[in-house]
């Protein structure tokens, strides 16, 4: 059998082997080839149907989710709008997939009239249908239940997702045993830990929560949610028949078929609190007031725990954004660049401020140090430490004697902003990134312009050199990363995934594996071997400027217009710790050693973060 996607098909039924519907004439694979077998549920934001995927075995099942526009009173789904929409979709899914306990998203795409989503099939009942089959469910279930769940919305929220959905009919029991498993994400959404503000009620009548009725779900939301679900099973009664208007309570308890233990009883009321502040907080907290014999340890994130940075101090003296940061080999020295026009040299130990290059002096000589007229977009020392290049938007591109604190030289500019400078790890090439899509190669030593790369279609926005090969690594505005052969000065891949601006880039030091960055607010991680993308985080909840790898290759950093700077786990995407500036996070860097993250921001201080 053969199901047509046409929504207002009246006859969707086909015979199997049709591609075309019989009845309205619409085609029946989705992107010729995807079919599908039937429709397995629907509501406010499209439809769901168990598909086979005709490019693999026959027996091979997957889901379609067809995301209809005008469910949710959009446009046309390739209107920028839904198209941004369905991309942080496809983004949080990817990454909400990693847990074993939810369904992969296996692909995505735009079809005829309607965005499609496919994903794992998990094959066997939810539990509305368990519960119609086998009657209600004993207190050693339920506490089952929730050693299984709890750890997956730790994973959901650790990735700043609330489900807003969690009843029995999104939750599956595997046929071929196992864990739980959590599906429908399609009314799940991003948050952050600002207050909640009033939004679009969703969520289905009598699981949701107090708060999330008035469109403000929390995570708390799930847990009530979840606490419905369970009292639900246990008595086999309607949520909207367990609760009493005339008490403004619940009233479970009054229909339970079997007996549990006041442990249970004091746990659900807990999880069923209609005000926030009295339910569960976290799902570890729900964890921990589980029997021993059922307590789920947290799903590991890899061998790092969780850490603590202070900030060590706040370096004040610019007079405009701080824009670029670099430190020097020995770790000794901070160098800083700003909108003011400047470049600052720290002691990065004590904060002492050393050296200004550039910057307003008395007449007759207003520009001390043959300084840069505009902005300073890029820094980075020598292998050495010796020398300092500089990259403005004034176009020029200028390398610095640190030991006389003075000018070596400028490189010709082509009347285009520098956007970003890369140093290969011998000093002997140095590449630069301008405003209109072109990169130059040039050789330091004797400033001679060796060659112009121009694939790139809008800004150059970050440059890496390979530190192990002759392959350099650009991003740009125009959402593609690239990579050259610097042997032949030729494109030999490029990457693509990002749906806006790729925005900063960073690299293990062995060149195992490549972050990228973008205005889409998401973090994408590459397999160097391959070049295939291997994680996807949903990072921020505003556009990302900077990034910087932790030398241990253990860690990397995220800084955001949202002004916070968030530390990763490099091997599980899990974020380890949260760090603010007042403003937007414009340039952030790891000393050598490790023990330090230097960043630089819009509210023109650098800030000194240590580890403890």
């Amino acid at each position: 059998m053969s199901y047509c996607l046409n929504p207002v098909c009246q006859k969707p039924r086909n015979p199997e082997d049709a591609k075309f519907c019989q009845n309205c004439g619409a085609k029946l694979w989705v992107g010729d080839r995807y079919q599908a077998l039937d429709l397995i549920g629907q509501g406010g934001f499209g439809r769901t149907f168990l598909a086979t995927d005709r490019q693999g075995q026959p027996s091979d099942r997957c889901v379609i989710k067809q995301l209809l526009p005008r469910s949710l009173n959009l446009t046309a789904p390739n209107t920028p709008k839904v198209s941004d929409l369905f991309e942080r979709e496809v983004a949080q899914l990817s990454e909400l997939g990693q847990h074993p306990q939810i369904p992969k998203l296996l692909d995505h795409l735009k079809w005829d009239d309607a965005l499609y989503l496919i994903q794992q099939y998990i094959e066997g009942l939810n539990l509305e249908q368990v519960l119609e089959k086998e009657d209600t469910w004993n207190e050693a279930q339920i506490w089952d239940l929730l050693a299984d769940l709890l750890p997956v919305l730790q994973f959901v929220h650790s990735r700043q997702v609330i489900h807003r959905d969690i009843k029995p009919e999104n939750i599956v029991r595997p046929r071929s045993g196992g864990k739980l498993v959590l599906v429908d994400f399609g009314a799940s959404k991003y948050t952050d830990k600002t207050p909640a503000r009033t939004g679009t009620l969703i969520g289905s009548a009598g699981y949701v929560a107090p708060e999330q009725a008035m469109g403000k779900a929390v995570f708390a939301s799930d847990l009530y949610s979840l606490g419905v679900t369970c009292v639900h099973l246990l008595t086999g009664m309607h949520p909207f028949d367990l609760y009493s208007v005339s008490q403004d309570a619940w009233v479970w308890q009054q229909y339970l078929t079997q007996a549990v233990t006041s442990r249970l009883r004091k746990v659900m009321d807990k999880l069923l609190q209609r005000g926030i502040n009295q339910r569960y907080q976290t799902a570890s907290e729900v964890l921990q007031d589980l029997p021993a014999a059922h307590q789920s340890r947290p799903a590991k994130s890899g061998s790092l725990p969780a850490s603590s940075w202070i900030c060590d101090r706040t370096l004040t003296g610019h007079e405009g954004e701080v824009t670029a940061l670099s430190i020097s080999p020995s770790g000794r020295t901070l160098a800083s660049g700003s909108s003011d026009k400047t470049i600052r040299l720290w002691r990065l130990d004590s904060g002492e401020l050393l050296h200004t290059f550039g910057g307003r002096s008395l007449w007759p000589n207003p520009w001390s140090n043959t300084g840069h007229q505009d902005r300073i977009s890029a820094l980075t020392f020598s292998r050495n430490g010796r020398i300092l290049i500089s990259g403005s938007s004034d176009g020029s591109i200028k390398l610095w004697d640190l030991a006389n604190l003075s000018l070596i030289s400028t490189l010709p500019g082509h009347g285009w902003e520098i956007s970003a400078i890369a140093l290969d790890p011998q000093g002997y090439l140095l590449a630069s990134g301008s405003g209109d899509g072109l990169i130059q190669l040039w050789e330091p030593e004797t400033d001679e312009l060796i060659a112009n790369l121009s694939e790139h279609q809008d800004r150059i926005s970050a440059l890496l050199i390979h530190p192990q090969k002759q392959i350099m690594i650009s991003g740009s505005y125009d959402k593609t990363i690239r990579l050259w052969d610097l042997s032949r000065d030729q494109v030999i891949q490029t990457l693509k995934g990002h749906v806006d601006r790729v925005s900063a880039l960073a690299m293990t030091a062995d060149g195992s594996m490549l972050v990228s960055a973008g205005w889409d607010r998401t973090l994408k991680l590459w397999d160097s071997q391959h070049w295939e993308q291997v994680r996807v985080i949903s990072a921020h909840r505003d556009r990302i400027n900077c990034l910087a790898m932790h030398p241990t290759n253990q860690l990397f950093a995220s800084g955001s217009e949202d002004s916070s700077i968030k530390i990763w786990e490099l091997a599980s995407g899990s974020r380890i710790a949260l760090l603010q500036h007042s403003w937007g996070v414009n340039a952030i860097a790891f000393s050598p050693d490790g023990r330090r993250l230097v960043s630089g921001s819009a509210d023109e201080t650098i800030k000194i973060w240590r580890r403890t």
